[in-house]
């Protein structure tokens, strides 16, 4: 959060499949130099400590499809009475945004948290359904609680074009504010600034998106 003044609005930040890293806490403090208090809780703490691990698919067999999204989204209502309890969230102004397997998580929140104002998913996969895990985004969007806007990547090969027109048609039949950028020639986790995939332009593009969306919609 900023050194002096408040309360401020607040943004929940959701991770990657690596959890709570260096470049999640990094997203925190530039929302912070922005104004908002940002909060990036460790959603895998139950199921175990991605850092530990030796690679991407150790990661999901035994992290992600093992964290129920109950629990995500009980997690992040913690997290929010966490911030409102420190005196310095102002909650009533209330946004989320998320990257990778946080962005999918994103929507989820979005259908479950009636004081947010606004959310903002970056390049969100789709899940495998189970019995823990069981909606993704296009299921769910006549429940949503604010409105969403959705950062895409063009040449991101984990989620189809005609899975975010899915996702943007049943927003629409719902009457729900849902609004989505695809950037033609960026790949998945384009706004990762630690990894081959960034791509700058992009991703300055995505954060102003994103500042405005929160703005226009009472998170500021």
């Amino acid at each position: 959060m900023p050194d002096t003044g408040g309360p401020f609005p607040t943004v929940l930040v959701i991770h990657e499949i690596w959890g709570v890293h260096e470049h999640i806490k990094d997203v925190c403090r530039r929302l912070a130099k922005a104004g908002y208090l940002a909060v990036a809780p460790e959603l895998y703490a139950r199921q175990g400590n991605p850092a530990e691990m030796k690679d991407n698919q150790e990661i999901i067999q035994k992290i992600v499809m093992k964290t129920p999204t109950d629990q995500v989204l009980s997690d992040l209502d913690a997290a929010v009475a966490y911030a409102r309890a420190s005196g310095k969230a102002d909650t009533t102004r209330l946004g989320v945004t998320g990257f990778c397997w946080g962005g999918w998580a994103t929507w989820m929140y979005a259908a479950h948290q009636p004081g947010l104002k606004a959310a903002v998913s970056w390049y969100g996969s789709d899940r495998r359904p189970s019995e823990i895990i069981p909606k993704n985004p296009v299921d769910i969007a006549a429940e949503l609680k604010c409105p969403v806007l959705s950062l895409y990547g063009g040449a991101d090969q984990s989620l189809p074009q005609a899975a975010i027109e899915k996702r943007q048609a049943a927003c629409k039949a719902a009457g729900k504010t849902c609004e989505y950028h695809v950037y033609p020639d960026a790949p998945h986790a384009f706004h990762a600034d630690y990894r081959p995939s960034y791509r700058a332009d992009a991703a300055k593009d995505g954060w102003a998106r994103m500042l405005a969306w929160f703005k226009q919609y009472g998170v500021a």
